[in-house]
């Protein structure tokens, strides 16, 4: 099975070229074939420098290069494979002699129209209501008018000749059966006056030469398919499967532009945005697995993707679950490897870091609660630097903690910590003992469940829980601000562990003087 992908290098790679891209990988790897990439460069004018740099950088980065064909070596572009060149710019000879086949064949002839007279003939088309299509005025020349254009080197194109009065029949590997009545379609410029040809000849002779099995593309290109089956049958070629993806959609229902979206791949990428969590979320993009799993790495993707279960209909860019597949592929990294991946990022922030041979206990902390990697700093900062506490900070509407409650409940957590012995300081006992002071009032059925809560496999007992004034939230939050200086922050058992016994009375104390002033 070979595939390919031939972008335009007009610029960034798009997010739906990426998921056009992903297609034809997983569908070659699953028969252990070749996923090729072809630079279509034919229009000149809409080349952008560096186009192809950035588009095999991206497909690199989100963990599917090709194999074959314009590829990135040392940072270099490069071609590689037997079916080169790759780049359509540095094939034209094999388009023209192509297109001189089509003319001694008579499937195509010559155009000396110009744009003005063009232009006129589609706004006289436009006014009576018809599809814009040429007149084949050209093809109605007489033989001594067309050989005196041709002396003169008149700028001409060459055009196919569309047989109107045939049917056309073809199975789309996803849309199933399509018909199209021949008399709708244009006869399609093949090569331009430049010697240029356009993408219906280009992509007709690459992909029979280059021995592709399935062309999967976008549903834009579903009204030319007639154009390129008849290219095929006019130089007696068999055409390759086709499989044509629907659209990505904004939430309007248009098509997924730069205006509602970011579209470009590195710009996610640089974002922050993991490539699991994007070719995740495009692979979803108008494939439906038929179970409930959400979930799926690459390898998951090449062993259970399938064009049966393509939707035809457009699919929607949903961001939100863009950031919630982030979320969820953030925490199964490897707690070593995620904690390797934040610490340069820390480091560049807080030189203490550089130092901190209990890094890996702080990683552990923030995983599950940050989506980027570049928000570590942030959810660790207090750790490596004094945090700022202010009242406002302090006092918690949602808890109840007012600002008359902050010194009483700090002096209360300072009694009840300093009673811990350092080498017992752990998560679990500093949990333990705290959860012998969380009653409101000493009834009995609130006392069990608070022993269920707080020491279901420790040996506390109703008779040793201690009325308190004040619940779990309001304690919990007065100690987790104090120490962190953060409205969201990792929990307060563990930031109060990992800070040790010392350190967390000082910064109780200090937030206490700061109350109390």
């Amino acid at each position: 099975m070979r595939t390919r992908f031939p972008p335009s290098p007009t610029g960034f790679l798009h997010v739906g070229a990426l998921r056009t891209a992903l297609y034809n990988y997983l569908i070659a790897k699953q028969a252990q074939g070749t996923f090729l990439l072809r630079i279509e460069d034919t229009d000149q004018e809409r080349s952008v420098p560096g186009a192809v740099e950035n588009i095999l950088r991206s497909l690199d980065a989100a963990g599917i290069p090709p194999d074959e064909g314009v590829v990135l070596r040392d940072g270099r572009v490069a071609q590689e494979g037997s079916k080169g060149p790759y780049f359509q710019s540095e094939r034209l000879p094999l388009y023209r002699r192509y297109a001189d086949e089509l003319l001694e064949k008579g499937h195509a002839y010559r155009c000396f129209c110009t744009l003005d007279r063009l232009g006129e003939m589609r706004k006289a088309q436009e006014a009576r209501k018809r599809a814009p299509m040429y007149d084949r005025r050209c093809l109605e020349l007489l033989e001594e008018e067309f050989q005196s254009k041709l002396t003169a080197k008149t700028p001409h194109v060459i055009r196919m000749k569309v047989p109107h009065e045939r049917i056309i029949r073809f199975e789309d590997d996803i849309r199933g059966t399509l018909t199209f009545q021949a008399h709708t379609v244009d006869d399609q410029v093949l090569l331009k006056s430049d010697g240029f040809p356009t993408y219906h000849l280009a992509h007709v002779v690459d992909d029979h030469l280059m021995d592709i099995d399935l062309v999967l593309r976008g549903e834009e290109w579903l009204s030319s398919l007639p154009k390129h089956l008849l290219l095929f049958e006019f130089l007696e070629w068999k055409p390759p499967r086709y499989a044509h993806v629907p659209l990505l959609l904004n939430k309007d229902k248009t098509k997924l532009s730069k205006r509602q979206n970011s579209v470009a791949v590195e710009e996610y990428l640089a974002k922050g945005f993991l490539p699991e969590a994007l070719l995740n979320f495009l692979a979803l993009l108008g494939w439906n697995p038929g179970t409930t799993q959400e979930l799926f790495s690459l390898q998951d993707l090449i062993e259970q993707f399938s064009l049966e279960r393509v939707q035809k209909s457009g699919a929607f860019f949903d961001l939100e679950k863009l950031h919630w597949l982030q979320g969820q592929w953030m925490r199964r990294i490897p707690l070593l490897d995620f904690a390797a991946r934040i610490r340069p990022i820390v480091e560049e922030k807080f030189s203490k870091a550089k130092d901190d041979d209990r890094f890996e206990e702080k990683a552990e902390l923030i995983q599950e609660r940050i989506a980027f990697f570049h928000e570590a700093p942030a959810m660790l900062s207090f750790f490596y630097e004094e945090p700022t506490i202010t009242i406002e900070l302090l006092v918690n509407e949602k808890q109840k903690v007012t600002r008359e409650l902050i010194v009483p409940i700090m002096k209360l957590l300072m009694e009840i910590l300093s009673e811990i012995p350092r080498e017992d300081w752990k998560y679990q006992q500093i949990r333990d003992h705290l959860g012998r002071y969380h009653l409101q009032a000493p009834m009995k059925e609130t006392a069990k469940k608070l022993e269920l809560a707080f020491s279901e496999n420790t040996a506390l007992t109703v008779s040793k829980l201690q009325p308190c004034p004040y619940s779990k939230g309001q304690v919990l939050w007065v100690l987790r601000s104090s120490l962190t200086g953060l409205q969201f922050s990792p929990g307060a058992y563990e930031v109060a562990e990992v800070l040790g016994k010392e350190e967390t009375l000082r910064r109780l104390d200090r937030s206490s003087a700061l109350a109390s002033a």
